[in-house]
């Protein structure tokens, strides 16, 4: 007998709370979420770690995400003008979010005349202590506002004693409407902008201060298109190097996922766009998945905010543990 949608989320939320909690090296930091202009604020041990925007937008997105040394880890740009060193192009990349180019045909991931939105309709819950909580429900929207589907986004916020920081975000996809089609395309689900420093090549074509690597040893521009657990972009921000890494969780579809993971700084977990990133070998709806009506599908990253590059983070175990947690 298929789980009831309260009991599945029951138990992906008890599931994440041992990953949050198991990692051993999780210290009992305190991560406190207030309602502040309309935006819901997420700091840990007073100190300003992200906002929820989730009104006003076309879409709910995490902004400013700041990692060790209090370092903006994501690019500001569109909605803070004049960040030195910031390039104006994609404004739909708002720092962390999520979204689809192709939802039963219409375009949830750019902007503007004919293309749909992802609309906040329910907090329904926002809770600080040693892990902090948000979990939010939305409508995904067509260009005439008729709602194709619907989301329950949970992200839960903590931090470790290595002064790493984290982010579990987490979609439910419920075709609430009817048949979802989620098409085949390169632009879709949760995805980063990171800060400029962290871009492999700046807005010149040159060789920017940023690094890249992921799970099989693929590194920089070699990343775009190849299935991994986990990518880690790092760099020099305000005379620290630090990094940002989105790890998929192994229940995900097509784990390993494939990763629309680019040079100017652009990474998105993308278990979709199959023909895209074959370079058109394979079928142009290879990727694409029905979700029947009254169904759902879940999705779980993690974002890993942390200090170093790759080797000195320990990426490739903090990923373990992550992927493993509640196992035992």
């Amino acid at each position: 007998m298929p789980l009831r949608d309260d009991v599945r989320r029951f138990l992906f939320a008890l599931g994440a709370l041992i990953a949050a909690l198991a990692i051993n090296n999780v210290a009992r930091a305190e991560v406190t979420v207030t309602e502040v202009d309309k935006k819901l604020r997420v700091e840990i041990d007073g100190q300003l770690f992200t906002e929820y925007v989730y009104q006003e937008w076309p879409r709910p997105y995490l902004y400013p995400v700041l990692g060790p040394h209090q370092a903006p880890m994501t690019r500001s740009w569109p909605i803070k003008e004049g960040v030195p060193g910031e390039q104006k192009d994609h404004p739909h990349h708002r720092s962390i979010w999520h979204g689809h180019q192709g939802v039963n045909g219409f375009d949830l991931w750019t902007e503007g005349k004919g293309r749909g939105t992802i609309a906040h309709v329910e907090l329904v819950e926002a809770a600080g202590g040693e892990v902090g909580t948000i979990v939010a429900r939305n409508h995904w929207l067509g260009p005439d506002e008729q709602v194709l589907c619907s989301d329950e986004t949970t992200l839960r916020f903590g931090a470790d004693e290595a002064g790493a920081r984290w982010i579990d975000y987490e979609v439910l996809v419920k075709a609430s409407h009817g048949e979802l089609v989620l098409g085949d395309e390169k632009d879709a689900f949760v995805a980063m902008r990171v800060n400029p420093a962290l871009r492999i090549t700046n807005w010149r074509r040159e060789r920017g201060t940023g690094f890249a690597l992921n799970s099989a040893g693929q590194r920089d521009a070699a990343l775009w298109g190849q299935a991994a657990k986990w990518v880690d972009y790092w760099g020099p921000i305000d005379g620290h190097t630090v990094g940002i890494a989105i790890f998929d969780h192994p229940d995900n579809l097509r784990h390993p996922t494939t990763w629309h993971a680019r040079d100017y700084g652009l990474v998105t977990a993308n278990p979709f766009g199959l023909h895209f990133f074959s370079e058109g070998k394979l079928d142009r709806q290879a990727g694409r998945v029905v979700i029947e009506e009254n169904e759902t599908m879940h999705f779980r990253y993690r974002f890993y905010l942390h200090e170093g590059d790759a080797e000195s983070a320990k990426i490739a175990d903090r990923y373990r543990e992550y992927a493993t947690a509640g196992d035992e």
